[in-house]
């Protein structure tokens, strides 16, 4: 369709990330390589408005809200996809606590 997709992703006035479709394939999650690019914000309340930024573009999210990081964990975030598929990361050292911790083919980061 020739449309490329890009999101600009800021905080505090200042850009951060930039997504930005380079192919109309999608990155390979079975091949060795890029697990998942993550990035650390203050608190889950900071995490919550990247989420509801990112839905009101229709981003791809693994998880329904914010995950804990494992059981019992108190950091934690949401993980989506980016144009081409990468995984990526939003997440806060505390206060997902009571969030809970997935399991299955989309764990959180793969550490814990």
């Amino acid at each position: 369709d020739g449309e490329q997709r890009w999101a600009f992703l800021g905080r505090g006035g200042a850009l951060v990330l930039t997504l930005w479709q380079q192919s109309s394939g999608e990155f390979s999650t079975s091949t060795p390589g890029l697990h998942h690019l993550s990035f650390q914000v203050d608190d889950v309340d900071t995490v919550r408005a990247v989420e509801s930024a990112l839905r009101a573009v229709d981003a791809e999210f693994f998880h329904d809200g914010v995950v804990a990081h494992g059981e019992g964990a108190s950091s934690g975030g949401i993980f989506f996809a980016d144009p081409d598929g990468i995984r990526l990361e939003v997440f806060a050292p505390l206060g997902a606590d009571t969030a809970p911790a997935p399991a299955g083919p989309a764990p959180t980061c793969g550490f814990f």
